[in-house]
């Protein structure tokens, strides 16, 4: 069978109680028998997923997943769940709605299953056509209030082909009104079955959710998260160069061993999905629950084709009653990737029945503590919220790190125009900022204030407890913060209130506009002994500690007016603990620059009898001019640099 890549798909899943005759019934709509397995043939019953598909009149192919029916196998039948567009929902006629009947159209709802149709099977093995009247009453009621209220119901025998064309039709009518999966986008494709073949390797398959996958791609397997190779596809045993959503598909994987995936794995693409052990969701426990669910209860939690074992943290709650909602965090006890709007299922832990569901709303959120009320917020918003409502919960949760782009997509499961939409907006009303140091990442708005605000906090303190300085070295500024700030965040919040005039900003240090640096009689005197200590000195300064101690003044009052005058320029640091008067040092650099115009170079012993000091003092002078960009080291000598480059700061 050709596969035409024009054609539309869908996958119809069976549900229903054990024996009610749905293999029958896919092998008599498609010529295909689900049961693989030589067990499913010995027991007559479906013990595994089985496939089939079948071509509608409308150029729909329509792939089938047939389920067991087995109380013990219902995750089997969760994970065939996974994907599916509509449900056929057998009920055999001879038995009407079973235990299994009901535990699936609940697992299907949970799955946000939203479409199909009812097949009343086995009729011939009823004679009274007003029994069948009566089991389609039943059905009627057993249905009201879902998703299948008003769907058709058709009556069909798998023995005598009685009302499979009509069933056929009522398929053609639901896929009319189902819309398509999306084809562009994230591809997902969740692993229902892992098998070898004998000169292909290894081989998944499951039914493709979203997106589209070539032969030759590049894919990451989740959540171990290792990457491999498509060595080839094939859609319902045909081969194929490209699947796309809503297609069964087999996915032969080049160099990965069969043991390193398994039911419940995803393949997508490369970081495009989150894996975590915590997830935010929104928790629908049924009715027919035949008791509370406590807060910290172990249950098992099912995604896709995924099983592991979990407890539910209730957010709001300390339990949870039969029928009741609650924003829950499910904590895995092996790690997970989904995204935002998957569907989930819970079944207890044991004894094993299904009992609750709903949808994910954040796929790898922080631990959450109660006494954070502002986590119901978020997650209402997160549940019901505009594109707009949740990039900006993301953005609170990131807090001062900020968010890429990228990051801020997966999470919310917003992509493309909608999420630049949505950033563009928070731009334009201020809730969201760009960071200009790194394109892409954004802060939220409040988070970006009150990291202005505690800067300026921090540098009150500063100027308080040094006065005589006039400011606070940026590197010292994000220990005293209450959180960390990364260097690109931190610049940004510099930036910010330097534009704004609330803080004065230099290539070294902090200040507030209104800090001056006011000084007393007692240490204007002193700043002149300093003075006259270095201008005596000349080329030939001590060591600034020896002056401290000359001065016989607090160690502390000294470096805070040393710092005064060197940010005034009276005072030129060389290196450390070595400082010199402007004065000396500008008279050297004319004498300098005068010898290098008539001699053209210099080496240390000219440049030290230029200078008449010790080698102490030559050397760090050398350096001192080098990085002044007044020369430049040759080998052994120094040459004079280049005007323009020394007025301009440019390499020559």
């Amino acid at each position: 069978m050709e596969i035409a890549m024009g054609e539309r798909y869908y996958v119809l899943g069976t549900a229903g109680h054990i024996d009610h005759g749905k293999s029958a019934l896919v092998e008599a709509l498609t010529g295909i028998d689900p049961d693989r397995l030589k067990e499913e043939k010995e027991r007559g019953i479906t013990i595994e997923l089985g496939f089939a598909h079948l071509a509608l009149e409308r150029g729909t192919l329509l792939g089938i997943v047939d389920v067991p029916g087995h109380e013990r196998f219902v995750r089997q039948m969760v994970a065939g769940a996974t994907g599916i567009d509509l449900v056929a929902l057998v009920v055999a006629a001879d038995e009407g709605v079973m235990p299994q009947t009901r535990e699936h159209l609940d697992i299907c709802n949970l799955l946000g299953v939203g479409s199909g149709l009812v097949v009343l099977t086995k009729i011939d093995l009823v004679d009274d056509p007003d029994w069948l009247d009566l089991v389609e009453e039943d059905i009627r009621d057993f249905l009201r209030s879902t998703f299948l209220e008003d769907a058709p119901i058709v009556r069909v025998s798998s023995k005598t082909g009685q009302g499979l064309e009509e069933l056929k039709e009522k398929l053609e009518a639901k896929v009319e009104e189902s819309p398509p999966k999306p084809s562009k986008g994230l591809f997902r494709l969740p692993v229902d079955r892992v098998f070898t073949i004998r000169g292909f390797g290894t081989v998944i398959t499951g039914t493709l959710v979203s997106g589209g996958l070539r032969v030759g791609d590049s894919i990451t397997v989740y959540p171990p998260g290792f990457s491999a190779r498509v060595r080839g596809i094939q859609v319902h045993s045909e081969e194929v160069a490209e699947a796309v959503a809503g297609q069964r598909t087999a996915v032969n994987l080049q160099g990965v061993e069969k043991a390193a995936v398994k039911r419940g794995y995803l393949l997508a693409d490369a970081d495009r999905l989150p894996v975590a052990t915590r997830v935010d969701v929104e928790l629908n426990y049924l009715k027919s629950a035949s008791k509370v669910l406590k807060n910290r209860a172990r249950i098992r939690f099912h995604t896709f084709t995924s099983e592991v074992m979990a407890q539910v943290a209730l957010l709001d709650r300390e339990q949870l009653a039969p029928g009741e909602t609650s924003f829950a965090q499910i904590i895995t006890e092996e790690p997970v990737s989904v995204l935002r709007d998957d569907h989930f299922v819970i079944r207890s832990y044991s004894p094993v029945f299904t009992i609750g569901g709903g949808r994910i709303l954040h796929p790898a959120p922080k631990k959450h503590r109660k006494k954070h009320h502002w986590v119901l917020d978020h997650l209402r918003d997160l549940s019901s919220g505009s594109d707009r409502e949740v990039v900006s919960v993301h953005l609170k949760d990131a807090g001062p790190r900020g968010i890429l782009k990228g990051e801020l997509s997966l999470l919310a499961n917003i992509h493309g125009p909608e999420l630049d939409g949505a950033l563009e907006e928070g731009e334009a009303k201020g809730w969201a900022v760009p960071l200009e140091q790194e394109p892409g990442r954004y802060l939220d708005s409040g988070v970006f204030e009150d990291l202005k605000r505690e800067v300026e906090e921090v540098l009150a303190k500063y100027h308080q407890a040094n006065p005589l300085k006039g400011g606070m070295p940026k590197d010292e500024i994000e220990p005293r913060l209450p959180v960390s700030v990364e260097p690109r965040v931190m610049a940004a919040v510099l930036g910010g209130l330097a534009q704004e005039g609330r803080i004065s900003l230099d290539k070294k240090d902090v200040s507030l506009p209104e800090h001056r640096v006011d000084l007393s009689d007692e240490q204007r005197n002193l700043k002149e002994k300093i003075r006259a200590v270095y201008q005596k000195s000349g080329l030939s300064p001590p060591f600034f500690r020896d002056v401290i101690k000359e001065l016989g003044a607090g160690p502390g009052t000294v470096e805070g007016i040393l710092g005064i005058m060197v940010k005034e320029g009276e005072l030129i640091k060389v290196k450390e603990d070595m400082f010199f008067h402007r004065e000396p040092l500008s008279e050297l650099e004319g004498r300098v620059i005068e010898f290098l115009k008539e001699s053209g170079q210099m080496d240390t012993s000219q440049f030290k009898g230029l200078t008449g000091t010790s080698r102490k003092y030559t050397i760090p002078l050398a350096e001192y001019f080098d990085k002044k960009r007044v020369t430049i080291r040759v080998g052994d000598v120094r040459k004079l640099r280049d005007l323009g480059a020394r007025l301009t700061g440019t390499k020559e």
